[in-house]
Order: C-alpha cells, then structure tokens, then sequence
C-alpha cells in the first residue's frame, strides 16, 4: 500500500496564525490527505478537529510537549479530541544526546512516554533534526539511542536533517525499515540556517527517498521549517511533486 501525503501545520504557523480556517481548506483543496498537527493559533484542538472531518483531512500524527509526569495529561488534551492515535515528540535539547549518559536518560525518558500512552491505544514516536548524529563514543549518537529505545518507540524520520548531518536517508530508511512509518519530506541546501524549497527544488535525493519508503512509510509528511518562497505555494507545489510520483 502506498503512504498518504499529509502536511506539518508548523510550516504554516505564520497563515494559521491569521486565517486558521481559511488556510486548512486551500490544504484540502490542494488535495492532501491529511495533517499533523503542531499548534492551534485561535482555535483549540476540539475545534480543530471538527474543521479537520469536515474537510476529509485525517490527523495522521500530533506533535506533543513529552508526555510523562505532568506533560501527560497535557499530550491526552491536545491527543483525545484529534482521536489521533501517534503522538511525536518534536525536539530534544543537543545536549541530551552529547554523552551516553545523556543519551541512557532521554531513552527512560521515551520508554516511560511510550508505556504512558500505548495505555491510552496511543503510539509514540521521535522526529530527529541534525544534532541527533553527534558523533558519542565512536558512532552518530542517533545509533545509540535508537539501541537503548523500546521497540514500541517509533521514529519519525525527518530526511533533510538526516542529510544535514551526513547522513544518507536512504540508507537509514531501509535500515529502520516499518520503525519509520512516518517520514517528514522537506528540500533544500541541507545547510542550517538557509532557508528550504519546495520538494524538488533542492539537493535532497527524493526520488531515492520514495522508492524506499513506498514500502515501510504510511505517510510522507511535507514539512518546511522556513522557505526562500511563499510558503502556501512551496507547499502546493510540495504536493503536486510527491503526488505525481506516488500517482
């Protein structure tokens, strides 16, 4: 089965900030299946999730404050009302994969959070940026994290870090195989601090990126953190360029 494309509404936090509404129907009349939410600017997740039906646009995923000790139930207020059943924790500070000690703690830490939520039927993921592949007692530090993780903590692949780093996507792909069932896509330099392009615009080896994930990945997920170009067209043209390969 071929995964669905959805978009992060983080890419477009500066338009939801003024128009929330407005800017989910241009995603669905763009055509995308679905969305994984970040924030909600003037509305609430309640709110939001009626918006969401409304449109046929599915919540494939909801980035979460960490959801153990009293951030739990403050993941569940944002998780319950979506019905979204993967729930991804964004961002680590670098420093907690900068020793192993460091790295033994943070992997408590998401074991705990993925017990926290699988009693709630709730899956639980991490999305890497480019700090997780410090290199830690001879290896990228990513390698020994995903070592000390439980095999109920899934990984939400973000490829253009990923190759920030040095890494080659592809090759991590395949090694995490069905681990990685959420994969963001976004283009560019691979240069921190240098704004992104739409999917195709940039050095990032999508093509290869789509063939690997046509297997394990449920979705591919268009995220922008900041771009050179209108952010709602570099989105849409995002679209049209993984729809037409998945097509």
């Amino acid at each position: 089965m071929l995964p669905s494309i959805a978009v992060q509404l983080y890419s477009l936090r500066y338009q939801l900030a003024d128009d929330f509404a407005g800017v989910i129907e241009q995603l669905a009349q763009i055509g995308f299946a679905g969305v994984e939410t970040a924030m909600f600017p003037g509305t609430s997740p309640a709110e939001a999730a009626k918006l969401f039906s409304d449109l046929g646009l599915a919540v494939c995923a909801s980035h979460v404050p960490l959801p153990i000790g009293e951030d739990l139930p403050k993941a569940l207020d944002i998780l319950k009302p979506l019905n979204s059943r993967r729930a991804v924790c964004a961002w680590q500070p670098s420093e907690r994969f900068s020793t192993l000690a460091e790295i033994d703690r943070l992997a408590d830490e998401l074991n705990q959070a993925a017990d926290n939520l699988a009693e709630h039927g709730i899956d639980f993921f991490y999305h890497n940026h480019e700090f997780e592949f410090q290199i830690v007692d001879g290896q990228p530090a990513y390698y020994h994290f995903i070592d000390r993780l439980q095999p109920d903590v899934f990984l939400e692949l973000d490829i253009y870090w990923t190759q920030t780093a040095g890494i080659a996507p592809v090759a991590l792909l395949r090694e995490l195989g069905g681990r990685a069932s959420l994969v963001h896509m976004k283009d560019g330099a691979c240069v921190r601090g240098v704004p992104m392009v739409a999917l195709g615009e940039g050095d990032v080896k999508l093509d290869e990126v789509i063939a690997v994930a046509k297997g394990p990945a449920d979705w591919l997920i268009v995220e922008l953190d900041e771009c050179g170009t209108d952010m709602m067209e570099a989105v849409a043209k995002s679209f049209a360029f993984l729809d037409e390969r998945l097509s």
